[in-house]
């Protein structure tokens, strides 16, 4: 296939969707979760005939409209402003006067402080993967393919919370974990694909760049779609029929899996052969 050929398509269409997002970060940023901005996340149960909607409706008499209420089985999370021991004692005498069998489980408040300090960690973890990836790709291969592995890396970054920030989903420390793994798998994907056409350039002979990475992509499709849709089945169950706590997780794994395989094979290599040829 004539994937080089096809590369500023891929280009543009990577443009159009990344740029919508970044207006978007700038403009109203990510919606973050109490991990991040502090709050309390109260745990309680009670009786299956019991919505998410009663207890949000019996939240707005303590004036919290704003409070998520999610459930899972007969366990209800609600994550709310940061609330003190009183404010939390009023809230479960609440819900015990609008429901029966109300039994309390946990409470947990996360500080701004520790939000703002998960916050620096991460995008410290982030910054330093990228530096050792290219550190180790440049030993490993030269340092045309650290810098095309590093851009699309980027590239899968800067997709994910564009998207998150498009729609507002929120962002909490499992996303974090998610964006981590993405980084993993995307540049595994990537170095699978770099290590073939590295192979195929020691037995070069007359054939162009282009030619060499086309065939070179060809020879790795296979791999990278079935590695993929293995995940992605995995994945979508996981979503369709998993608890709503994982559900941020699961949604920011699937996106990113899937953008990992694509720029691996329209972005990254080449990325490559532009830099190459160039170099």
């Amino acid at each position: 296939m004539k994937f080089l050929q096809m590369r500023k398509y891929f280009y543009i269409l990577s443009l159009i969707i990344i740029i919508p997002g970044l207006v978007s970060l700038f403009s109203q940023g990510l919606n973050l979760g109490i991990d991040f901005k502090g709050g309390s996340i109260l745990q309680v149960k009670m009786d299956s005939d019991v919505t998410a909607g009663e207890v949000r409706s019996a939240l707005k008499e303590l004036k919290l409209e704003k409070a998520e209420v999610t459930r899972s089985g007969d366990e209800f999370f609600i994550r709310t402003v940061e609330l003190d021991q009183a404010q939390t004692r009023e809230l479960l005498n609440t819900l015990k006067t609008k429901f029966k069998n109300v039994e309390f489980l946990s409470a947990e408040s996360v500080g701004a402080t520790i939000g703002r300090e998960l916050t620096n960690k991460a995008l410290l973890a982030v910054l330093a993967a990228a530096i050792a990836m290219l550190i180790y790709i440049t030993i490993r291969f030269e340092w045309t393919f650290g810098v095309a592995a590093v851009i699309a890396e980027l590239h899968d970054i800067l997709f994910v919370l564009g998207l998150f920030s498009l729609f507002q989903w929120e962002v909490n420390t499992p996303f974090i974990a998610a964006m981590l793994t993405i980084v993993g798998y995307s540049i595994n994907d990537t170095i699978v694909i770099f290590d073939r056409i590295r192979e195929n350039l020691r037995m070069k002979k007359k054939e162009d760049y282009m030619s060499l990475v086309n065939r070179s992509i060809t020879q790795s499709l296979n791999r990278s779609i079935n590695t993929v849709l293995t995940c992605v089945f995995a994945l979508v169950a996981l979503l369709v029929f998993g608890g709503t706590t994982i559900k941020i997780f699961v949604l920011t794994m699937l996106i990113g899996f899937i953008i990992g395989c694509y720029s691996s094979i329209f972005v990254a290599s080449p990325l490559w052969y532009d830099i190459k040829n160039k170099a």
